[in-house]
């Protein structure tokens, strides 16, 4: 039998790090070739696509995907980790907000902002994670970085006692910290926050109603027709532009030679990787307009 290969679009549920839904996978499957698309706290739910066998080839294309989120945030109470899973900092007795207050917070964080990752992080500081650090009780200093936000809107307000708990809708860039999000909203309405919770509702185009759970997975794969749910990698990389090699240069391509671009269509105009295919619409694999203003294989997938 051979090796699955795709993206398998996974549910991931509350209490598994996203390395235990790889083993699980793993398990389930009967196969180590498989990685994942972007780390999820235990806490966390939601989409988690894996990359099976040589799907593993087009992580790094998917990660760089925006994701979309749904938070909660819940205001006037801060832990040391930012969420609900760490001790409670501080507490305010009475919040006073309203609820276009929170909008105008809320709009003023769309664009390029600014972020220093938590502590309680996989961030490597002087080759060290920033949570075992935190573990041993110690802060150190962390560098800003920048991520965007895309969109991002209230989907909800509720009171949980003396504290408002605000859900919110976002869409950003890789590499976002939600929870630290979730604190600077509190922070602009000069109120502590701690987020209470988050799901992933889309990532690599994905949205949360096409995944599967672990249940399914090893239901599809029982009955053989787990293939069939697989999203093909080429397909998961469809932001990346499609062009096509000419029949007689084909070979060439597979066998990672430099061509021209006149020998692909439509033509390549600019730098950065695309998508080749063959006349018949096989997937050749990933290639680049270099400098030169030739055309160099990046990662071939087909056989030549």
């Amino acid at each position: 039998m051979s090796e699955l290969t795709g993206v398998l679009a996974v549910y991931k549920p509350a209490g598994f790090t996203s390395h235990d839904v790889v083993a699980k996978a793993r398990r389930i499957l009967g196969m180590k070739r498989i990685g994942h698309t972007g780390t999820l706290d235990p806490q966390v739910t939601g989409v988690l696509p894996l990359c099976l066998g040589r799907a593993t080839r087009v992580v790094e294309y998917i990660q760089e995907l925006p994701k979309e989120y749904v938070a909660t945030v819940r205001l006037g109470v801060s832990s040391d980790t930012e969420d609900l899973t760490g001790t409670i900092t501080e507490t305010v007795e009475e919040v006073n907000v309203t609820e276009a207050e929170v909008l105008t917070v809320l709009n003023s964080f769309k664009g390029v902002i600014s972020q220093v990752p938590p502590m309680y992080s996989a961030v490597k500081v002087d080759g060290k994670r920033l949570y075992e650090l935190a573990r041993e009780g110690k802060t150190v200093e962390r560098k800003s970085r920048e991520v965007e936000i895309y969109e991002i809107e209230m989907t909800g307000m509720v009171w949980n006692g003396k504290h408002p708990d605000i859900t919110f809708r976002v869409l950003c860039s890789k590499g976002t910290y939600i929870r630290t999000l979730c604190v600077d909203i509190g922070r602009a309405l000069s109120l502590p926050g701690v987020m209470v919770k988050l799901e992933r509702t889309m990532s690599a185009g994905i949205a949360a109603g096409h995944c599967l759970t672990l249940e399914q997975i090893a239901e599809y794969k029982e009955a053989g027709t787990l293939g069939e749910h697989l999203i093909a990698a080429d397909e998961a990389i469809s932001h990346l532009p499609r062009h096509t090699v000419m029949d007689e240069k084909k070979k060439a391509a597979l066998q990672g030679q430099r061509l021209s671009i006149r020998h692909v269509a439509p033509e390549v105009k600019q730098n950065g990787h695309f998508r080749l295919y063959d006349v018949q619409g096989e997937f050749l694999g990933i290639y680049e307009l270099e400098e030169t203003g030739a055309i160099a294989p990046v990662k071939v997938f087909a056989q030549a």
